[in-house]
């Protein structure tokens, strides 16, 4: 088994790899380092939890050369705050040993503190595509000495519509360095941009392409959209549900939900972009301390969160695009945990549930409950196919939203039920037969 000694990374990084109790390299960073290290560009496809940071941090670190005056010889473009912070992070942690300095930069704050940063010198710039473009604009920053450019999750930044910043801040930088590119997915537009980007890069693919991680337990509840509310207390008031990302479409819902949570004394917090970024971090701080059980995102507000406990995702309401799907239920299951993911669906959702599950190819299990509707599962057009057992053909234990005999606050039993190739096991009553056809 290949560990990070054998991966020859200089005596700093392997110090510091010791200190963070890093022993077993993963398949992305053992495919990866090794093409980095000798210069070579690089297009991995890669999910969220599959140690790429890591993977592009570390022969990055490797390569450099300290000099003076400092100079930004990196650069790293991400999609949103959070991952930029986090990037960020994990420079400090790897670099500890080394005496490069870095800072991050992102919008929704004041430039003040940043600008103060670039002045004073740094080798490694982590930012966003937007507050990056303001700096360059302004003349407060030059790229003209980058060796290093890494574009992550390429294709959400193309989603939340930032290829024309990208391709302005590739238009500055040097011809000769080294570049990696980054994306959960490869579309035609993502592609392209590779193309313009990279010379013969080697690639690395980890996963499928949209794919959804094996560890994960994925459960469909087909609920009508005035009744979501009361599902999802009725999950979260089970004490096996711990740490809990909830998502929604809309900035306004994360909030409604948030509200509704607490009134119903489930500690939650609401993290989106109409946040600010102070507000945004003590949120997920708070989240990562377990001071706070649920945290209610959008996707963009989500996108740069890595949080090794999650237990469960919950998606209130079904994305739009699919692919954000397999996105959200990434962030659970992660450093080789299990997880589970729910998902509410409405009758007004069922397209979207639909292009779920051709995507990712496999049917999500349909969990009977106190509020399911028919209406939702057999929404007009739908060929209404039984729910299929997964691949380990047994629930993991952290997924029994089931629990029978618990109470509601009306004082009722609650009875959910698990449904497999039409039939249904009650686990809160009696047995019963039930199809999942028309």
């Amino acid at each position: 088994m290949t560990d990070f000694k054998d991966l020859n990374l200089k005596p700093e990084l392997q110090k510091a790899l010791a200190k963070l109790h890093y022993i077993t390299p993963t398949p992305i960073q053992i495919q990866a380092i090794p093409g980095l290290m000798k210069g070579s560009d690089l297009i991995g496809i890669a999910q969220t939890g599959t140690g790429k940071t890591a993977a592009f941090t570390l022969p990055i670190l490797h390569r450099m050369k300290e000099g003076y005056p400092r100079t930004i010889k990196t650069l790293v473009l991400a999609p949103t705050r959070e991952l930029a912070a986090q990037i960020g992070e994990s420079f400090a942690k790897y670099g500890e040993f080394l005496k490069f300095k870095h800072t991050v930069i992102f919008g929704g704050v004041s430039q003040g503190r940043q600008v103060d940063a670039l002045k004073k010198g740094v080798d490694i710039l982590v930012a966003t595509p937007g507050r990056l473009m303001d700096l360059l604009n302004q003349g407060l920053l030059t790229l003209r000495d980058v060796e290093f450019f890494v574009l992550d999750e390429a294709d959400r930044m193309l989603d939340m519509g930032f290829i024309h910043d990208i391709k302005k801040v590739i238009a500055k930088l040097p011809q000769r360095r080294q570049s990696l590119f980054f994306s959960a997915t490869m579309s035609s537009q993502v592609n392209m941009l590779a193309r313009s980007l990279l010379r013969d890069p080697i690639h690395v693919e980890v996963t499928p392409q949209a794919t959804t991680v094996e560890r994960i337990t994925q459960e469909v509840y087909f609920v009508d959209q005035k009744s979501k509310d009361k599902l999802l207390l009725d999950l979260l008031q089970q004490e096996h549900l711990t740490s809990i990302l909830v998502f929604t479409r809309t900035k306004h819902k994360a909030n409604k939900v948030a509200v509704f949570l607490n009134q119903n004394k489930i500690s939650a917090e609401a993290i989106h972009g109409n946040k600010s970024q102070n507000a945004r971090t003590k949120a997920i701080e708070n989240f990562k301390s377990g001071k706070v059980k649920v945290l209610v995102a959008t996707d963009i507000a989500a996108r740069g969160i890595d949080i090794d406990n999650i237990s469960h995702v919950i998606n209130y309401e079904l994305p739009n695009e699919p692919e954000s799907y397999v996105h959200r239920i990434g962030r659970t299951a992660r450093a080789g945990a299990d997880g589970t993911a729910f998902s509410f669906c409405d009758a007004e959702e069922r397209n979207y549930l639909r292009d779920i599950i051709k995507l990712i190819k496999q049917e999500l299990e349909v969990i009977k409950h106190k509020y399911h509707s028919e209406k939702a599962e057999y929404a007009v057009g739908d060929e209404a196919k039984p729910a299929k057992k997964q691949g380990r053909g047994q629930r993991h234990r952290g997924s029994k939203p089931q629990g029978n005999n618990s109470g509601n606050s009306d004082g009722s039993k609650r009875s959910f039920t698990k449904t497999y190739k039409g039939k249904s096991q009650s686990r809160g009553g009696k047995q019963r037969r039930q199809s999942t056809r028309k």
